[in-house]
C-alpha cells in the first residue's frame, strides 16, 4: 500500500491550490500557530466520521494541531424518505442542525477559539449550511467547504418525494437557495463559501436518475448542481462523489481556501509511533448507524503484509462498553493489522487493513452481514473503498487477481465488490485499487462462510 503521493501527484495537488490562491479567493494567510482555528468534518448520508481519516492526517502532516482537529459522528446518519415524518432509524434535517450546532459550540468551548471552519461531504454540507442560516451557527463559522454537496438537489421534480432532503424542488433546498443580499446570493452571508464538485463522474449530479432507481427518468439536475452563487465553485475533473471531499486534491484546495497559501505537502507525512482507537457501532432494521454496539467482541493481530498470515497472539482484545470505544492500540506506522469482530446477530469480520500512517481515533469498526445464499459460498470476500468510489475504466481495481466484480464501467458510483470462492483450504486473497497516482493493495486470508466469517479488505485511500 502507497499512501503517500508521488512527486508529480504533489506538484499537480499544489499547482491546483496555487491556481486558487492566484485568483484571490483566499483572504489573507491565517497564521501558522496555536491560532489556527478547529476544523470540524462532517460526514454525509449513512458514513461515519471515520471517512475523514486520511484528510486529518494531510492536515496534521502541515502542521495543523491535532487537538484542533474534528469529526462530527451523526448518530442516525442516514436521511428520512420525507423530512416532515418520523422514521425509525433515520435522521431528519432539523436533528442534523441540532446535533451540529451542538457539536460546534462543544468545540469552540474545549478550544477557547471564535470561530470554526467546517468541511463537509454530501448531506453533512446540507446541516453545515442549515445550522449557519437557521441553528445558530451563523458568526461562530469562518469558512464552510462543501464537497459534493446535492445544493441543488439530486433530483428537482415536485412530484417525485417532494418532502424528501434531496429533491431541489422540495421545501428545505428551496428555503437554502432563496436569494440572499443585493446580488441574489444562495448562501447566507458573513463568512466564506466554498464548492468542491466533479466535472461529470458524480453519481448524485446526473442528469439520469439511474443512481436513484430511475433509469430513463430526468433528474432536472445536472453536474452544476452542487455550485453555489456566491460561493467559490471548484470544479476537480474525474472525481466522484466522495473524492471531491477526501481526495488529496480536494485538501490542497480546501487548505489554500483557509489558509490563503499552498499546502507544503498533499502527502501523508508517517509517525513511527501510531496510536489508534475508534468506536464499535451496528445497524437498526432501517441501516447504519454510529451508536455504540457493547457487548461486540474484538481481536487485532499484526499480519504479513505479503500474506495475510497473523504474526503472534492478539496485540490487542477487547469487549466493547457502553461507550463503544475499541482502542487504543499502540503500534507503528509499518505493520499491517487485522481486526476480527463479533457481536450477536452479525457475521465475525476479519477487517484487514495496510499499514495506518499516523495516529487516529477515527478507526469506527462494524461487524457484517451475511446473506443466507452468501453462507454457501466456500468463502466471502469483500473489497471496499469507504472515501472514493471505483470507478472503471478510470481505476484498475483487482480482487484475487482478476477485475473485481460487480462495477459498472462509466460513472464512478460503487464502493464495494464482492467475491464468493469455492471450499478450499484457507489462503491469501489480495485486493488491489490504481488510480491515477493512487496504488494501494491490501491482503487478508479466506474464512469459511457456512461459519459466518467473512473477509473485508479495506483501502486507506
Amino acid at each position: 500500500m502507497n499512501l503517500h503521493m508521488n512527486r508529480r501527484a504533489i506538484t499537480l495537488s499544489l499547482a491546483t491550490a496555487a491556481a486558487l490562491l492566484a485568483a484571490g479567493c483566499a483572504q489573507a494567510p491565517i497564521g501558522l500557530g496555536a491560532d489556527r482555528p478547529p476544523i470540524v468534518f462532517v460526514h454525509g448520508n449513512g458514513d461515519s466520521a471515520a471517512l475523514w481519516h486520511t484528510s486529518v492526517w494531510r492536515w496534521e502532516s502541515n502542521g495543523w494541531p491535532r487537538e484542533r482537529l474534528f469529526a462530527v459522528n451523526m448518530p442516525y446518519p442516514l436521511a428520512r424518505d420525507d423530512d416532515t415524518q418520523a422514521q425509525v432509524g433515520r435522521s431528519s434535517t432539523a436533528d442534523q442542525r441540532r446535533h451540529l450546532a451542538a457539536e460546534v459550540d462543544r468545540v469552540l468551548a474545549a478550544t477557547g477559539a471564535k470561530q470554526v471552519v467546517l468541511m463537509a461531504n454530501s448531506r453533512g454540507g446540507n446541516a453545515i449550511r442549515d445550522c449557519i442560516a437557521n441553528g445558530g451557527c451563523a458568526g461562530k463559522v469562518s469558512h464552510a467547504i462543501l464537497g459534493g454537496t446535492p445544493n441543488h438537489g439530486v433530483w428537482a421534480n415536485p412530484g417525485f418525494r417532494p418532502n424528501n432532503e434531496f429533491n431541489g424542488t422540495g421545501p428545505f433546498l428551496s428555503a437554502l437557495n432563496a436569494p440572499k443580499g443585493p446580488n441574489g446570493d444562495e448562501v447566507t452571508p458573513g463568512l466564506k463559501w466554498m464548492t468542491i464538485r466533479s466535472d461529470n463522474n458524480d453519481k448524485f449530479a446526473q442528469p439520469d436518475g439511474v443512481w436513484i432507481g430511475a433509469r430513463g427518468t430526468p433528474t432536472n439536475v445536472t453536474a452544476e448542481g452542487p455550485a453555489l452563487k456566491g460561493a467559490q465553485n471548484v470544479v476537480l475533473p474525474a472525481r466522484d462523489h466522495r473524492e471531491v471531499s477526501y481526495h488529496a486534491e480536494a485538501f490542497a484546495q480546501a487548505w489554500g481556501f483557509v489558509t490563503g497559501r499552498a499546502p507544503a505537502t498533499a502527502a501523508i507525512t508517517p509517525e513511527a509511533r501510531v496510536t489508534l482507537d475508534g468506536l464499535v457501532t451496528g445497524f437498526t432494521a432501517a441501516g447504519a448507524t454510529n451508536l455504540p454496539l457493547p457487548g461486540a467482541q474484538l481481536a487485532v493481530y499484526a499480519v504479513d503484509a505479503a500474506t495475510g498470515e497473523r504474526r503472534g497472539p492478539a496485540l490487542l482484545t477487547k469487549t466493547v462498553g457502553e461507550d463503544g470505544r475499541w482502542g487504543p492500540l499502540v503500534t507503528d506506522s509499518r505493520t499491517a493489522l487485522e481486526f476480527e469482530l463479533s457481536a450477536q446477530g452479525f457475521a465475525t469480520a476479519h477487517l484487514y487493513r495496510a499499514p495506518f500512517a499516523r495516529s487516529s481515533s477515527l478507526v469506527h469498526l462494524r461487524p457484517e452481514r451475511l446473506a443466507p445464499a452468501d453462507a454457501q459460498a466456500g468463502a466471502m470476500v469483500r473489497f471496499v473503498r469507504p472515501r472514493g468510489y471505483f470507478g472503471l475504466p478510470r481505476d484498475t481495481v483487482l480482487l484475487d487477481g482478476a477485475t473485481a466484480p460487480g462495477i459498472p464501467p462509466g460513472v464512478a458510483g460503487v464502493a464495494s465488490s464482492q467475491l464468493k470462492l469455492p471450499d478450499g483450504p484457507a489462503r491469501a486473497v489480495v485486493g488491489e485499487f490504481r488510480s491515477g497516482t493512487i496504488n494501494e493493495r491490501v491482503v487478508g486470508r479466506t474464512w469459511p462462510a457456512a461459519a459466518q466469517r467473512v473477509t473485508v479488505l479495506e483501502l486507506h485511500e
